[in-house]
């Protein structure tokens, strides 16, 4: 069924979630080079920046959800998944205060907003997305970013939950392999959100 993209994304009740942009995750300070791979041969930061500037051209919100470690890791479980583990075999990776966290810089703008996160993989997890969200009278959000084997499936099975429509990019997300992130859109995404192209938001709101 074709989506009405004007009336799902129109300004004044979206905004653009950014799921994990960051130097730790996509950029120089990667610990995922397949996923960095991944993002580079999709030009997902590319189009992902295209859609960011659309947004704050039509005064879209845009938040950056991001996630970070205390050095102490107060506030997050880090027992409880194998990926977590994992990571944290690194113990300096993805603290906060440190580069890693940082959203690559051509993502950023002083006008953006940020939700940042300790614990697990949605954004709405421990956060304030949700009231933040609420308070800007938005009832759709449009992702972009990181990734379509954890983050993206998360944002928007929990944002359906809590009652918010979504959109995801799908040339402005990744996840690896290629044909696992391919089957994600296809076959998961479907049926929580709307799959858009970066070309056609924009247009939308240009």
């Amino acid at each position: 069924m074709p989506v009405d993209l004007g009336a799902l994304a129109a300004p004044g009740h979206s905004a653009v979630l950014v799921m994990e942009m960051q130097r730790g995750v996509v950029g120089d300070l990667t610990r995922f080079p397949e996923l960095a791979e991944a993002c580079a041969r999709h030009d997902v930061v590319a189009n992902a920046a295209a859609v960011l500037a659309a947004a704050r051209a039509a005064g879209v919100p845009v938040i950056h959800c991001t996630a970070a470690f205390r050095a102490d890791r107060a506030g997050s479980h880090t027992t409880n998944s194998p990926f977590v583990t994992a990571l944290l075999k690194d113990p300096a990776h993805m603290l906060e205060g440190t580069g890693a966290v940082e959203v690559l810089p051509g993502l950023r703008d002083p006008g953006d907003l940020e939700s940042r996160r300790y614990h697990g993989f949605s954004p709405f997890t421990g956060t304030s997305l949700d009231m933040t969200l609420r308070s800007l009278g938005v009832s759709t959000v449009v992702a972009v970013g990181l990734s379509l084997n954890l983050g993206i499936p998360g944002l928007a099975l929990e944002a359906v939950n809590l009652g918010y429509r979504v959109a995801v990019v799908t040339d402005a997300v990744a996840g690896v392999p290629d044909d696992y992130a391919q089957a994600v859109l296809r076959h998961t995404v479907s049926l929580l959100a709307a799959r858009v192209r970066a070309a056609d938001l924009t247009e939308v709101w240009t």
